[in-house]
């Protein structure tokens, strides 16, 4: 691969990303949590509480779809509703201490799985994996 070829690039990171997320979202299993949900509750544990609309924008879903999650959630008692103080029509959906603690606990699983397979790479393999990272960090940071 012609290592300056952005379609190249591209399509290799896309591939490697999806193969790392398939390899440690196993550890997501062990919550009982859909993926869509755990990944709406890892939106408000990481960005603060914010509307239903705001919700399903980030997630890329409908607002019907989102309402659907948001209520599997708080039924689970993972998230809770709030009245808006901005906009007392409006509410708000917040983490609470259980959908934290549980988002919290499955990152640390994630993390240790990616982390036992970074441990067999040499220090300068780590080291150029950082590099990447922060590479890759200015890529989705970017605007289209």
């Amino acid at each position: 691969m012609a290592h300056s070829d952005s379609l190249e690039v591209a399509s290799a990171l896309h591939r490697a990303a999806i193969r790392i997320l398939r390899a440690v979202r196993v550890a997501d299993e062990e919550t009982g949590v859909s993926a869509p949900k755990l990944s709406a509750l890892s939106v408000l544990v990481f960005g603060g509480a914010t509307s239903l609309t705001a919700l399903a924008r980030a997630e890329q879903v409908t607002a019907a779809t989102m309402s659907k999650l948001v209520s599997d959630l708080e039924g689970a008692g993972l998230v809770a509703k709030r009245v808006d103080r901005a906009d007392k029509r409006g509410v708000r959906i917040e983490v609470t201490a259980k959908g934290r603690a549980l988002t919290e606990a499955g990152r640390k699983r994630r993390l240790a799985l990616l982390q036992a397979r970074l441990a067999k790479l040499s220090r300068d393999e780590r080291a150029l994996l950082a590099d990447a990272a922060a590479l890759m960090q200015r890529v989705a940071d970017a605007s289209s």
